[in-house]
């Protein structure tokens, strides 16, 4: 993370709303793996793939313990998911709501 921001609050704003335009403008599976690798460093990527995975996991009910075996992701990482998946902006729990029902 940068340490000095040179954008003004309104500006950040601005470019986070034009990234999640840009990102509901692809069309399929090839186009978000293509945009996600061009955008995202291979670590970035795999750190995103495995907040993700512990976040279904959580979601069936694993244990840390159980997770962190399965996936070799830190304690840590797992709970940091755990604290954003039960308290907070609601964004893992919809997805994987979505996710359910299809």
């Amino acid at each position: 993370m940068k340490i000095e921001r040179v954008l003004t609050k309104k500006e950040e704003q601005f470019a986070e709303e034009r990234f999640y335009k840009a990102i509901m403008t692809l069309k399929d599976m090839d186009e978000y793996r293509s945009f996600f690798n061009d955008i995202c460093t291979p670590a970035e990527f795999e750190s995103l793939k495995d907040r993700w995975s512990v976040a279904e996991l959580l979601d069936k009910g694993y244990t840390y313990r159980e997770i962190k075996t399965m996936t070799g992701v830190s304690l840590t990482t797992i709970g940091r998911v755990a604290r954003f998946l039960f308290d907070g902006a609601n964004g893992y729990k919809m997805a994987l709501d979505r996710i359910k029902k299809q």
